[in-house]
């Protein structure tokens, strides 16, 4: 059993717990569940995932559309995310953990580092100016999406994307580092890894499986915290997790045909 199979096997898994966990508390409230704008919720799960798994990101796109259609209530927003798209990003992990090729030492590794950055990091940074690290990471994000508009079009003295498919020595520790702190600080995964990777002289598509690692293995875990207190959604909960996961079955069709310059 390789490596990544081990990945995959722990995370379904506690995938399945999850789930198990939230079945139950759903039918144990099976009384109290809302079930207005039952469809439009379905369909935001679907179009919301199907976009995350283009490395969009979800989150963003589901709150706004809750807000426009009013169908989920504002304090149930946070929950209903981590809730209802975590086996979605468990469904999105293994379709690239299994059709990309990453080095496995760098894939474990980088995953590794965003858990930690999570779950421990936060606390470290707690008492820093949020706000002030927000900005710094926003400028640095337009400049490297400048670079890497360069790199595509091999323009100026940024050569080429790579085609890297791991990471060694300084630059494994720099990945490292990133995955870290990109979840320590709270400004979200997916954009900043991809411009890690790329300043890494990794291959785009590489990008993939680490960030969709490192959520499928955080998102569960914030989702029981949220089941625990009943601040999500519960009567779209479930159909959200099912719709979700077919829009990321569609969109893992395009994504992983698609040229890497499109990407």
């Amino acid at each position: 059993m390789n490596v990544a199979t081990i990945l995959l096997v722990v995370m379904w898994v506690y995938a399945a717990v999850y789930f198990i966990f939230l079945l139950k508390d759903v039918i144990a409230h099976k009384d109290e569940i809302n079930n207005d704008k039952l469809a439009h919720n379905i369909i935001i799960s679907l179009v919301a995932n199907f976009f995350d798994t283009l490395g969009i990101g979800s989150y963003a796109i589901a709150t706004s559309a809750w807000k426009f259609t009013k169908s989920n209530s504002d304090d149930l927003i946070p929950g209903s995310l981590n809730v209802s798209f975590a086996i979605p990003i468990c469904v999105e992990s293994t379709i690239f953990i299994k059709k990309v090729q990453v080095d496995s030492l760098t894939l474990v590794l980088m995953i590794a580092a965003s858990v930690v950055g999570a779950v421990i990091g936060a606390k470290m940074v707690s008492k820093l100016d949020i706000t002030k690290i927000r900005t710094v990471m926003g400028v640095a994000l337009i400049l490297v999406a400048i670079i890497t508009l360069c790199k595509i079009n091999a323009f100026g003295p940024f050569g080429i994307i790579g085609t890297a498919r791991g990471l060694t020595g300084t630059k494994l520790v720099i990945g490292i580092v990133a995955n870290f702190i990109l979840m320590t600080v709270g400004i979200g995964l997916y954009a900043p890894c991809m411009a890690v990777v790329l300043l890494l002289g990794m291959s785009t598509d590489v990008a993939f499986p680490i960030m969709m690692g490192s959520c499928a293995y955080l998102c569960p875990a914030s989702g029981f915290e949220f089941i625990k207190s009943g601040k999500y959604h519960r009567g779209a909960a479930i159909p959200m997790v099912i719709s979700g996961s077919i829009g990321v079955l569609i969109a893992g069709l395009i994504v992983t045909s698609l040229p890497l310059t499109v990407l």
